[in-house]
This record gives C-alpha cells, sequence and structure tokens, in this order.
C-alpha cells in the first residue's frame, strides 16, 4: 500500500493579508459542503474570525452537471471581526462549467479561478447549456485562471490502491482541498483525523482521501502554478474556549443547556423538513443527558407530541419550517388556551409551498405573529447569528416555563446552515431556570394566575387533587371549566394578551449600536444583523450619524423601541421579505419606516445595504 510523504518544501512568496473569502462549488456529489467545512474547521482551529454560507441545490437528485445542481461553501476568514461570508469571492474553485456558470458572476476581478479541466468536455458543456468553452474562448480573461486535471491527477495519486475508477473520482475534492490548504498555509492534520474517524470501517478510504489531498498540497509545491501563498493571522476574540458552530447546531445544545438549567426532561417532536432537520438529528446524540427525540409522522404529530410532554412535565419543543408552521397552526392554538410551556422553532425558507426548499428567507413573520385563528398572541423571538441561536434557544425557553406559554422561535435557512467560532460559556453565565410544579391539593384552581406574569399552575397530571380539565374549549376563568359566556370569553382572551404584553417589562431595553440620535435608524431581526453591522461601520466612516437596533423580541417589542425610534430623521427596515417588520412598526409607533426588501432566496450583502444608506443619505 502506498504511504504519505511530507511535501516538498520550495521557496516561494508569502503575502500576509487581511482577509479573503473563498469558495467552492460544484456537483452536489461532489463533497463541497464536506470540503468546505474542513476548510472551515482548520480555519477556525487556527483563531481566524469567520464565516459561513453553505448553498444547497433544491434538487434532491438533479442530474449530474446540470445547473440546478450545482451545491456551494463560502467561507471568510479574517485577522480581524467578520460579519458576513464575503459580498465577493477572491478564489473560487469550480468542479464542472455548471458549477462554473452559476457562480463565476462573483469573483472579483483578477480573482484566482481553479477549475477541474477534465470536466470541460463537449458532454459537460451541453450538460450546462454552456456554448463554447471558457477555458478557450477567453471570456475568462480578466480572472487568475488555473486549469487542473484533477480527475486525471488524483487517479494518477491513488492508482497504487487498487480502487476502481468511481471510487477515486470521489477523492477529488479533497486533492482541492489540498490545494486551497496549501495557498492559505494551512496545516492538513485536523482533516487527517476527520478522514480517519469518518471512514474507519474502510482503511482504503482512509489512504485515498488522505492521499489526494495530500497530492493536491505537493502539486502546487512541485509544479510552482501559484506564484504567491497567503497567510492571515489569527484574529484578536476574546479569550475563552472557542468551537466552531452552527445555527442549528446552537439551539440544539440551548435546549439542553436549558434542560439543564431548569431541571426538566427534554422532549424534541419533530418532523424532517429543510433547514430544519439537523436539530433533530443533533439532540438525538444527546440521549446521555435526558433528551429523547421523536420523528412524528407528520407535523401535526410532531407538535402535540410536543404539547403531551410539556402537560407531563417536559421542557418540550417542536421544530419546523414554513409549510410546517401552517400544518401546526391548530394544535398552537391548543398550547395557547390550555397555556402550557411550549417552544416552536420555525427555520425559515423560501416560499411559498414548497418554494425555495434550500434557500433562506424571512417571510414567516407574520405567519408568526397573526397565523392563527381567533386572538392568538403568542411571544415572537429571532436571533441574529449562529451562535446567538444558543442564547435565543435558553431565553426562549426561559419565557415558555415563567409564563406557562407557547413561544415561536424564528431563524432561518442562512443562520442553520451557516457558522461562526462560538465561544463556550460557563455554566454561571447562562441564566438560571425557575420551575415550580403545584403539588397541594389546598385551594388549588387550575386558571389561578401569578400575580406577576399571569401565568396559571403547572398542575402534572396524576397529583393527587389537582385534577383539572384540559382541552381546547374555552375556560372558565379561575377554575378552567368549559365556558361559553360572552363576557368570560372576552376577559379570558384579554388575559392571555395581557400576558404575554407583560413580558416586555422582563426583557431588557433596546440600545442602539453606532450613534444613539442622528440621521438614520436601522431597526432589523434575525440574519440580515451581519451586512447591517458591516454597512453601518462604513456609512458611519463617512460622516453620517447612524444607529442600529436589531430586535431579538418581536413579540412583544422591547418598551423603550418607540422612544428610540423618535430620535432618528428617518428609519430604514431591511428584510428578506416585502416588508413585514416595517408594516408592525408603521401600524404600532405610527412612525414613517421604509422598507428595503430582497426576496431572492440569497441574503444581504454588505454593499446593498451601504448602497442603501448612501441613496437615503446621500
Amino acid at each position: 500500500m502506498a504511504t504519505i510523504t511530507d511535501p516538498v518544501v520550495r521557496a516561494h512568496k508569502r503575502e500576509v493579508i487581511e482577509k479573503a473569502v473563498l469558495r467552492f462549488c460544484g456537483d452536489s456529489g461532489d463533497g463541497m459542503q464536506i470540503t468546505g467545512s474542513q476548510f472551515t474547521n482548520t480555519v477556525a482551529l487556527y483563531g481566524n474570525d469567520l464565516a459561513t454560507f453553505p448553498d444547497y441545490p433544491a434538487e434532491i437528485r438533479a442530474p449530474a452537471g446540470t445547473l440546478p445542481g450545482v451545491s456551494g461553501f463560502q467561507i471568510q476568514f479574517s485577522s480581524s471581526d467578520v460579519f458576513t461570508p464575503g459580498d465577493s469571492v477572491d478564489v473560487l474553485v469550480a468542479m464542472n462549467p455548471a458549477a462554473l456558470k452559476t457562480n463565476i458572476k462573483d469573483l472579483k476581478t483578477n480573482g484566482i479561478l481553479i477549475v477541474n479541466r477534465d470536466a470541460f468536455t463537449d458532454a459537460d458543456l451541453r450538460k450546462a447549456d454552456v456554448l463554447s468553452n471558457p477555458l478557450e474562448d477567453h471570456s475568462l480573461d480578466g480572472y487568475r485562471l488555473f486549469p487542473v486535471d484533477l480527475e486525471r491527477l488524483t487517479r494518477s495519486a491513488l492508482q497504487d490502491l487498487g480502487l476502481d475508477a468511481k471510487s477515486m473520482d470521489r477523492c477529488k475534492n479533497f486533492f482541492a482541498l489540498g490545494m486551497s490548504y496549501w495557498l492559505y498555509n494551512r496545516t492538513m492534520d485536523l482533516t487527517y483525523k476527520w478522514i480517519e474517524d469518518k471512514f474507519k470501517a474502510k482503511p482504503l478510504l482512509v489512504e485515498a482521501n488522505k492521499m489526494a489531498m495530500r497530492a493536491g498540497y505537493n502539486y502546487c509545491e512541485a509544479t510552482e502554478a501559484f506564484q504567491v501563498s497567503y497567510e492571515i493571522p489569527p484574529a484578536k476574540l476574546t479569550p475563552g474556549t472557542y468551537r466552531n458552530l452552527s445555527g442549528n447546531q446552537a439551539l440544539a445544545i440551548g435546549f439542553v443547556a436549558a434542560s439543564q438549567k431548569s431541571g426538566l426532561p427534554l422532549f424534541l417532536g419533530s418532523y424532517p423538513i429543510t433547514p430544519a432537520s439537523d436539530i433533530l438529528h443533533e439532540l438525538s446524540m444527546y440521549k446521555n443527558f435526558g433528551v429523547m427525540t421523536f420523528q412524528a409522522e407528520d407535523e401535526i404529530a410532531a407538535i402535540t407530541s410536543a404539547i403531551g410532554a410539556a402537560y407531563s412535565g417536559s421542557l418540550a419543543l417542536t421544530t419546523t419550517s414554513g409549510p410546517g408552521m401552517a400544518l401546526k397552526t391548530e394544535a398552537m392554538g391548543l398550547a395557547i388556551m390550555t397555556e402550557i410551556p411550549l417552544v416552536i422553532c420555525d427555520i425559515q425558507r423560501g416560499g411559498p409551498s414548497t418554494g425555495l426548499p434550500t434557500k433562506t428567507e424571512q417571510a414567516d413573520l407574520l405567519q408568526a405573529m397573526f397565523g392563527r385563528n381567533s386572538e392568538a398572541p403568542i411571544p415572537v423571538l429571532a436571533p441574529s447569528t449562529p451562535g446567538d441561536c444558543f442564547w435565543v434557544a435558553v431565553e426562549a425557553a426561559r419565557i415558555a416555563l415563567k409564563y406557562m406559554i407557547p413561544v415561536i422561535i424564528l431563524s432561518d435557512g442562512y443562520l442553520a446552515n451557516g457558522a461562526e467560532p462560538w465561544r463556550i460559556p460557563n455554566v454561571d453565565e447562562i441564566p438560571g431556570i425557575q420551575v415550580k410544579f403545584a403539588t397541594d391539593p389546598v385551594g388549588f384552581l387550575p386558571y389561578k394566575r401569578d400575580p406577576q406574569t399571569l401565568a396559571r399552575p403547572w398542575a402534572i397530571p396524576g397529583t393527587p387533587g389537582l385534577e383539572h380539565r384540559i382541552g381546547g374549549i374555552e375556560k372558565q376563568d379561575v377554575t378552567g371549566n368549559v365556558n361559553y359566556e360572552p363576557m368570560n370569553h372576552e376577559k379570558m382572551v384579554r388575559i392571555r394578551a395581557a400576558k404575554v404584553e407583560g413580558i416586555a417589562q422582563d426583557i431588557p431595553d433596546v440600545v442602539p449600536a453606532g450613534d444613539p440620535d442622528g440621521d438614520l435608524l436601522i431597526v432589523a431581526w434575525g440574519s440580515t444583523y451581519g451586512a447591517i453591522t458591516a454597512g453601518l461601520k462604513a456609512g458611519r466612516a463617512k460622516g453620517h450619524r447612524i444607529g442600529h437596533v436589531h430586535l431579538r423580541h418581536l413579540n412583544p417589542f422591547p418598551k423603550n423601541l418607540g422612544e428610540v425610534m423618535s430620535r432618528y430623521s428617518q428609519v430604514l427596515v431591511p428584510e428578506m421579505n416585502m416588508g413585514q417588520l416595517s408594516m408592525i412598526l408603521r401600524a404600532k409607533f405610527l412612525v414613517d419606516a421604509q422598507g428595503y426588501n430582497k426576496i431572492q432566496g440569497q441574503p444581504f450583502k454588505q454593499a446593498e445595504i451601504e448602497a442603501k444608506i448612501e441613496e437615503i443619505l446621500g
């Protein structure tokens, strides 16, 4: 069996730069997500700040080499703070013509373009609807083009292992990864360990993937294809222990933390749906923490199983995306009527209907706020970064348990799949969550409320003397008996609404980033945070007086939000929808909020925010 040898070290120019944006793109079977994830883990371990943007194809089995089957993974890594995965790309690795065609527009002029020359046959060009070979027609003259025979070179490196051609070709992504490690002076050790763990049952594949990666690294050394390699020093991050974390992973471990802090078992009732499914996958690995995961047969069974778990004393949640939220609507009304703690995670995607299942959007805010029959308010929270998903999970659990109420979390595909370095908090940094079950039958009434929170008692089934009615028919105030009286119904509706509004006294006031007053306030929510933060810095550097309020609590709003907005001449609300938050702000605060709306399945770019600021302020 062939062995791996250390690369020959040659003299070449090494240039120190502050940041870089790298994108891998290819067919959905080319392993672009694995390649990007491994590069991300390596630069994270080195100490760079980073942000990633995995871009999945919507078609599960699109024909190989076609435009609908293109998969991509972009990362920006830097020695300074990173807020977005980057607007434009410094290095593009394209595995076939379809990947090149769909991604070349984002490569900077004079950027590095690495293409798999073996995939540019006449048949491959026809699959991508490309009329002439871009490697020959001078259409790529504006870039630093490096055609590499990835398949041929990978097969040559692995020819002594006895693998069939198909198995060898599957390793070409690691050849490209090795080239990328050479280009940015990164070690391959972490990826070696990952390969050994991933393919430990197949030693031949361990050897093949490691050799392919080493071959890509050695190719850059031996051929001197690149005149320059790049060094990006570590970032000056807050001291602590970090891990690379996606938004869905952060939500999962946030709920585990909330379970431990509250002393309650954690139950997830879920039906798989993109892009929420990873939360189910992640939580299924935490059984040693008392976590129970249930993959239901449909969305309705998923939420009703969670309602049952909450009724019986668990910290209960259900996860879904927009179409699943629609199916869960009636059961959400049941949770509101029975007043039990439940967390509903909506990982938003492009719609309506199936829409853009692998692309991002922020279009479920009105659904979360008003998408139920009758008067049925629910608290709504939204994380702003992948790491912030952890803290929003803890906060949602705290509100649900303290106020005996269902809570909605609005994340989205960009946060769910994106990743960043996340400082692991100390246990004492995570707020405690107090839970008190009703146990005394003397004077027990199922809807007798806490005067501060308006929460009703949490009486676990089977507790002697605490038998009470449960269900979706209107309850009589205090007793919980079925009641159809008009005035009682109005009273209960108003109490449930007052309970939600009262949460505003229990959340922090907003403090604008940037200028505390001035010409423009940007009000936003969710995953627009990174692009707005970067745009804000650029706008203020030009002398504009700009503030930025990024809302974590969307229902109820922080109690000082109206006063803060009044300090600025204009209010801008960027959203990945048709203007849902701006509509609510205009209605509630009578403020002339201007919407800036993008509905393309892609996140905002920093340049787009900067251009809008200049348009408004001139």
